[in-house]
């Protein structure tokens, strides 16, 4: 009797599949892309429409012309949103995976409501009226807040239920003096008006200097957390068996999210959506493993910032909208959407 063995040859012969890690990676790198696209029209597109030929000549060939000096305001500008954008995403992702919420950003731990309230105790007792004094107190505001929410958490027995509860309150009683403080002082709800809205209007080469070592801390540490943090999803019990310090981990990951808040909201002031929406869309391709979770809302995140940026450029001009008013605006129906999906992960 006569075997036919084409079947198993051509199953033999036939391409494997490609793997998930294989998509994740191809996926990673149209990201990367991307984000070089929307980099590239930040610099380009402005309130003040300029032709290609005078951005190009700005890029390479500056002599201190009009053109040149806005294409350099828009390099700082755009730089800064590379940066904060990369750190409220993965500041966002980290939260997400401490507090076991997928709904957690910046405001779930107070970390916006104490820089917010240390840069108007600056304007109002202080004196301060630059955006170089603004940096210095919002992220010592956000890291004492910080680490009073690891201390009200219960410090080494601290747990996401608890961080959670300790980060609301002392956000309430924030935001309570922060309004109190803003109606008695003229000038400092003058000043607040503008900085609490977010926005990348004010990035300078100081700016960016002043925060970039917080931010490279930060996210070193946070993209070195993925394996630890994959362990507790897992719950306490399974992650101590797999080796995991849960103690080390909760502080290691309290403190880079701090970090990466207090710099990125010193910079441009409270920023909303972009650490909440971004990971949550994230996990919805890649799943919960947070080794693919944190490139991807690294890279991602900027997209959406510098994206609404543009949009708030173009939407309002010769004004401009701030980058926090866009995307609060379009960053709103999004996420409805995205949390209706059935396909969204959880985590």
């Amino acid at each position: 009797m006569l075997v036919d063995s084409a079947p198993e040859q051509r199953a033999e012969t036939a391409p494997a599949p490609p793997s998930r890690q294989a998509i994740r990676a191809v996926g990673l790198l149209v990201s990367l892309a991307l984000l070089v696209l929307v980099a590239l029209a930040s610099i380009a597109i402005g309130a003040k429409a300029l032709p290609l030929d005078q951005v190009w000549h700005g890029l390479f060939h500056g002599t201190g012309t009009y053109s040149d000096v806005v294409v350099d305001d828009r390099i700082s500008r755009t730089v800064l949103g590379l940066l904060v954008g990369a750190a409220l995403g993965l500041s966002g992702a980290v939260l997400q995976a401490l507090t076991r919420n997928p709904l957690a950003d910046p405001g779930l731990l107070g970390i916006n409501a104490g820089a917010s309230a240390a840069v108007v105790t600056a304007i109002t007792y202080f004196g301060v009226t630059s955006l170089s004094g603004y940096v210095w107190f919002a992220f010592f505001g956000a890291a004492g807040v910080g680490a009073l929410v690891w201390f009200l958490g219960g410090s080494r027995g601290a747990t996401p239920v608890r961080l959670a509860l300790a980060g609301t309150a002392i956000s309430a009683a924030l935001y309570g003096y922060l309004q109190a403080v803003m109606i008695m002082d003229d000038a400092a709800l003058g000043k607040m008006r503008f900085w609490t809205v977010g926005s990348l209007a004010s990035a300078t080469d100081s700016t960016i200097k002043q925060v970039l070592p917080f931010l490279v801390v930060g996210t070193v540490v946070a993209l070195a957390l993925a394996r630890p943090l994959n362990a507790m999803a897992m719950g306490d019990d399974t992650a101590r068996a797999l080796g995991a310090d849960l103690n080390r981990t909760r502080a290691l990951s309290m403190a880079a999210a701090t970090v990466l808040c207090g710099a990125a909201t010193a910079a441009c002031g409270p920023i909303v959506f972009v650490g909440l929406m971004v990971p949550h869309v994230v996990r919805s391709f890649t799943g919960p493993d947070l080794r693919w979770i944190l490139p991807y809302a690294t890279v991602l995140s900027p997209v959406l910032l510098l994206g609404a940026d543009v949009v708030g450029r173009m939407v309002a001009r010769p004004a401009e909208l701030q980058v926090g008013i866009v995307t609060a605006v379009l960053g709103g129906p999004v996420f409805i959407y995205l949390v209706r999906r059935r396909r969204t992960a959880q985590l």
